[in-house]
């Protein structure tokens, strides 16, 4: 059985009717780790160490995928195509390897960009490893993030509160304009207030 990680459940369900029985594709909802809203969870002085954190509903999902890879045949990453989507694939692997669950199952990284039968046949004959570059753009996207929100949002909320602004200048929004954008709302993002242009 070749086991298949996609993002979208929905997504998974018409693929795997795409490549039949001898595929299970199960969905991992987005991501499935972030790094805790606390002090501490981006170290520069070890060498910008990020520690990961996976919810309940992440983890049950994990342990989905780990149980459906033990004697696998080979696991097939097939997030989306972009940073985020490999970024995805890279926590999977990762925790997987952490679980000890992969052993000697063949691991590839495959992408498409249409749900078609056609893209997704010619997709899985096309592997190729995770995108190591793509994933470092994304941890070093996401430590800035952090870094920056945690450095630079107590000072702003200062800063605006001395200018008499509180209404319009929330501690969130102003390490938000720090990048250039403006939230109408504060960020679902679990560790920072950051926005996150693409």
């Amino acid at each position: 059985m070749n086991i298949v990680i996609v993002e979208s459940p929905a997504k998974a369900k018409t693929i795997n009717k795409y490549l039949g029985s001898d595929y299970h594709v199960l969905a991992s909802y987005g991501h499935v780790r972030d790094l805790p809203a606390k002090d501490g969870s981006v170290r520069p002085d070890e060498d910008f160490a990020m520690i990961w954190e996976v919810d309940s509903k992440s983890q049950k999902r994990l342990n989905e995928i780990a149980a459906a890879v033990k004697g696998a045949d080979r696991l097939i990453l097939a997030t989306d195509p972009d940073r985020e989507g490999e970024a995805i694939s890279w926590h999977v692997l990762d925790v997987l390897q952490k679980k000890k669950v992969l052993k000697d199952i063949p691991v590839e990284r495959v992408v498409f960009n249409a749900i078609t039968k056609q893209s997704i046949l010619e997709a899985m004959k096309n592997p190729r490893p995770i995108d190591t570059p793509l994933v470092d753009a994304y941890l070093a996207r996401r430590a800035l993030d952090y870094l920056v929100g945690f450095t630079l949002s107590p000072s702003c909320g200062a800063s605006c509160r001395v200018r008499a602004l509180p209404d319009v200048c929330s501690p969130w929004r102003c390490a938000s304009s720090a990048t250039g954008k403006w939230r109408s709302k504060p960020s679902s993002r679990k560790s920072t207030g950051l926005s996150s242009p693409a």
